[in-house]
């Protein structure tokens, strides 16, 4: 708290930031919808959509937002989980232009700058403009490779386009991307030249007007949706690999084995001697060490593993290095050698001479946890274990919205700050809420010690949105549920290496609900290290495969979940309760309110106390295993914040949010 007061005490004397330069013509607040916001997965008719123009960006800002300039604009290294030595951020300013669909090829001049990796339609992009479907968004700027790249294979990362973008070097169309929250990359080696070389990218959005993943987005931001976000909204980076590299690792570990496998994936097939050495340590000290052939599985002995848990995050640090090695066995007959993918090939490369190394090499780490399920044993009631021990997740809705810069974080500092806040008062766990962020704040949640949801970003048509009263799942177009899983598996792809994720969520109170165990089925069979929560809140099917059983309940003392055979009880959403802060407010011309609301800061103290007394008698009581209090901060017209939208203010002191949770903690 005294951070963020000093902060807001610089601000109030008149501290010039950097952002305070980006000029902007200011857009007007939302005019009265002409789509319902309620049951419609916030879906807006493309018929009501209306003129484009300035972005309405409110008059507040994150003291982080307030330090962003051009220089310093998401600088971290993008890919924790795979580190390599040489990189370029291109991040920083680009040339930007929005025309017409119909408009024939790149416009001759460009509209302005565009600082990227923000949405166009946010304060920091520089830009604040909307960006509806019939436009498309053209970004453009020029780089040169360092010295030393040249020899080298060069790739181009995206770390997140909404939604879809074509991308041209030196005039060459190399690639196109469908999806707002993964990551992809393209091999641009082919294309570039000695000296300057130009990227353009091009973007479409349908946003809400279409049915694909988008999250909480809308051309019409009232209520529980917010501003629309289109284009680069996540750092853009080069980096040079050899013509064979490590493309992949996936490490998954076993506690009750005491192993870690890891997945070693190339960019390309192999040959015989084509291995990878990989290395675990615990500080300085070697761990575990294994050589495996390319694009294969390999197990590595982690004995008295130190356990990674909220209260110990530990991390062991994991080296992938290509090496090539000798191959005696391959002078054998056929039928002598060791066969792919049998233990007896594993042997013969475990015991492989290396006869060349440091072809690639990357830098990574696994935490040794394990997230199941079972009968409690002190009440024999199902329940969440974490490391084969019980745990209650104590949890926030974490929307990951920012006044500044939207669906991007600030900085990874601002991004971090959130969640050490969130573990001083009293939280192990945040559920991110249909959106995805940038690796590097899941790195963070990772040493930190932070229990993750992570929500698939939903998607629907205005009618494809399951309500309370429904008794059957959305008809969706098979376009539609081919995007929507090609998606949700480019997301556990991306983020399955992080321990701190523990569960996936893959859809939220039927927006877009369509086919569960099909949706839950998918994420289980990728990934059955973790919890998968099919249905959160609203239509929880008969037979629905899903690890939890999961309600949400906005009632002034939350309802308690009714048991549902062997799955453990948890409560995906609850709380609620709005508390206006003056002078921290998005919307200064309407009075939003959603679910309950305080009249002063004693009542929301009181209410909120209220609503977490009775979470830990069903804890108690009932055996319930977790609880999401909505939410982390205030969003645009969502004032249910613990913290004002410009995390600023603190409406509970985090000192007492912590004493409230500690009975939770208490052991019998």
């Amino acid at each position: 708290m005294a951070r963020l007061h000093m902060l807001a005490a610089a601000l109030l004397l008149g501290t010039v930031s950097p952002a305070a330069a980006i000029a902007q013509t200011p857009g007007l607040p939302p005019a009265k919808p002409a789509n319902p916001a309620a049951g419609t997965a916030g879906f807006t008719d493309p018929t009501t959509v209306q003129q484009g123009g300035p972005a309405y960006v409110g008059p507040i800002m994150s003291p982080w937002g307030e330090k962003v300039t051009p220089e310093n604009a998401w600088r971290g290294y993008p890919r924790p989980q795979m580190a390599r030595k040489e990189w370029l951020n291109l991040n920083g300013h680009w040339d930007y232009a929005i025309t017409p669909a119909t408009a024939a090829g790149a416009p001759a001049a460009m509209d302005g700058k565009i600082l990227v990796p923000f949405a166009v339609e946010s304060k920091l992009s520089g830009v604040a403009r909307k960006l509806l479907p019939n436009d498309r968004l053209w970004y453009r700027r020029s780089f040169t490779l360092p010295a030393n790249w040249p020899g080298k294979r060069t790739l181009l990362h995206f770390g997140a386009v909404d939604f879809e973008s074509f991308v041209w070097i030196n005039g060459v169309l190399i690639g196109s991307h469908k999806g707002g929250s993964d990551p992809f990359s393209f091999d641009v080696t082919p294309h570039l030249k000695q000296g300057a070389n130009e990227i353009v990218v091009k973007v479409a959005d349908p946003t809400s007007t279409g049915d694909q993943p988008r999250g909480k987005q809308t051309l019409e931001p009232r209520g529980i949706w917010y501003t629309a976000v289109s284009g680069i909204w996540q750092t853009v980076w080069l980096e040079p690999v050899p013509d064979l590299h490590i493309q992949e690792l996936r490490a998954t570990p076993d506690i009750d084995k005491g192993v870690v496998t890891v997945d070693v994936l190339l960019n390309s097939a192999t040959t015989p001697g084509d291995a990878v050495r990989l290395t675990a340590r615990a500080g300085d000290r070697t761990v575990a060490t294994a050589l495996v052939r390319g694009n294969r599985r390999a197990t590595l002995s982690i004995p008295k593993p130190r356990l990674w848990s909220p209260d110990d995050p530990f991390l062991y640090d994991l080296t992938a290095e290509l090496v090539k090695v000798d191959t005696p066995w391959m002078e054998l007959p056929p039928r002598d050698q060791p066969q792919p993918m049998t233990q007896a090939e594993a042997e013969a490369y475990a015991k492989a001479r290396v006869a060349e190394g440091g072809r690639d090499r990357v830098e990574s780490y696994f935490g040794m946890r394990k997230i199941s399920t079972g009968k409690h044993p002190r009440t024999g009631r199902p329940a969440i274990f974490l490391n084969n021990k019980p745990i209650f997740q104590n949890g926030t809705l974490d929307q990951g919205w920012w006044p500044e810069s939207l669906l991007t974080p600030p900085s990874a500092e601002a991004a971090r700050y959130d969640m050490e806040w969130l573990k001083s008062a009293g939280f192990n766990m945040l559920r991110k809420h249909i959106k995805v962020e940038p690796a590097q704040y899941y790195h963070d949640a990772d040493r930190l010690g932070m229990l993750i949801w992570q929500d698939m970003p939903s998607g629907a048509l205005g009618d494809q949105a399951v309500r309370r009263p429904s008794d059957r799942e959305a008809t969706m177009s098979s376009e539609a549920m081919s995007q929507y899983q090609l998606e949700l598996s480019r997301v556990i792809g991306a983020l399955r290496h992080f321990p701190s994720i523990v569960m996936w969520v893959t859809n939220n109170e039927g927006w877009g609900q369509y086919d569960a165990n099909a949706v839950g089925g998918l994420a289980k069979a990728m990934d059955p290290s973790r919890l998968v929560n099919s249905a959160s809140g609203w239509f929880d099917r008969p037979g629905i495969i899903s690890d939890v059983y999961d309600i949400h309940t906005y009632h002034e003392v939350p309802v308690a979940p009714e048991p549902h055979g062997d799955r453990p009880l948890v409560t995906g959403e609850y709380g609620g309760v709005g508390l206006p802060v003056p002078g921290h407010l998005w919307f200064t011309d309407r009075d939003a309110r959603i679910y309950q609301f305080a009249k002063d800061p004693a009542d929301y103290r009181a209410r909120y106390k209220r609503k977490f007394d009775e979470i830990i008698r069903q804890a108690k009581e009932i055996g319930l295993s977790a609880a999401v209090y909505t939410e982390t901060s205030d969003v645009e017209g969502e004032l249910n914040g613990l913290l004002t939208y410009d995390r600023k203010v603190a409406k509970i002191p985090p000192a007492d949010l912590r004493e409230m949770a500690a009975p939770l903690f208490e052991q019998p």
